[in-house]
């Protein structure tokens, strides 16, 4: 059974506990495909609109801009501590230990701010071995203090318990995964959630091929929202974490916006039932749990 989040108070101050102790804010603004220069603006645009948490990855090529923009905004804003604002990056690819020890020290450089507060697996590519020595490169940064977070993506069941059962240090805090309502993956999410691994909603608007479809119209009317928002705090009142992602000033403010309205448990079983398994290729990743055996 899927957890519900009803009666819950979501804005971009609000935060959600993990199963490490810390919390992180529940909006983060993705910033995925983006130039470095468009990172760097939409940064800029999410933290004065209240956003306090930004995904990157080093597949993005804009870590470096995104850090610079945090700082910058810190500089500005001596009312805003760089333990306010959660940053995440993500393996670029599983291998050896050692190579995947030095990639997220780079990171940690590239990005300027200090430590990372998040850092992910981006993939399950590469094997049982190398998942496993990235995994505990993850846990040795952790120790060290370059990384706050531990977390994995695009993981199916089979990878996740693959990782459960080689007795890690740390468990997995986070798995970042496309979903949305069009994408529900309601065998992956309930695993995550029955094993105290925080969802991160990937693509919550679906790349907005859906914003127009007739349910989540008639509902976005019935809730005076727009079609993002109601997508959004479908993710929310699911207990995930969404990414909404835009380079958009007024669109970044607005798909926040989400703390006026809650969405009844009615309609959140009519958006449920618009499963199509709707892959939209955010990140460029779909794993199926055959994967793990690879």
């Amino acid at each position: 059974m899927l957890r519900r989040m009803a009666n819950q108070q979501f804005s971009l101050a609000s935060r959600t506990k993990l199963n490490s102790g810390l919390t992180m804010p529940h909006i983060h603004l993705g910033v995925y495909l983006m130039s470095g220069s468009e990172a760097s603006q939409a940064v800029k645009y999410a933290l004065e609109a209240g956003y306090r948490a930004v995904d990157s990855a080093q597949m993005y090529h804009n870590e470096k801009q995104v850090g610079k923009s945090i700082l910058s905004f810190l500089d500005t804003h001596p009312e805003v501590n760089r333990e306010d604002v959660h940053y995440t990056a993500k393996l670029a690819s599983n291998s050896d230990y050692d190579t995947a020890r030095k990639s997220i020290t780079k990171s940690v450089k590239e990005c300027g701010l200090g430590y990372i507060d998040l850092f992910l697996l981006h993939s399950p590519y590469g094997g049982k071995r190398a998942r496993l020595e990235s995994w505990k490169a993850v846990e040795d940064a952790v120790e060290a203090g370059e990384v706050k977070i531990g977390g994995v993506s695009n993981y199916g069941e089979k990878h996740l318990d693959e990782l459960l059962a080689s007795n890690p240090r740390l468990k997995p805090a986070v798995n970042q995964i496309e979903v949305h309502p069009f994408n529900t993956r309601t065998k992956l999410t309930s695993y995550c959630q029955s094993h105290d691994i925080l969802v991160e909603a990937y693509a919550p608007l679906a790349r907005a091929y859906k914003m127009k479809d007739p349910t989540i119209l008639a509902l976005a009317k019935k809730y005076n929202c727009t079609s993002a928002q109601l997508m959004v705090r479908w993710s929310l009142q699911h207990g995930y974490v969404p990414l909404p992602k835009s380079v958009n000033k007024s669109r970044i403010e607005e798909n926040a916006k989400i703390e006026g309205f809650e969405i009844e448990e009615a309609d959140m079983k009519r958006m449920d039932e618009l499963d199509e398994y709707l892959v939209t290729g955010e990140q460029g990743f779909q794993f199926s749990s055959d994967w793990a055996t690879r």
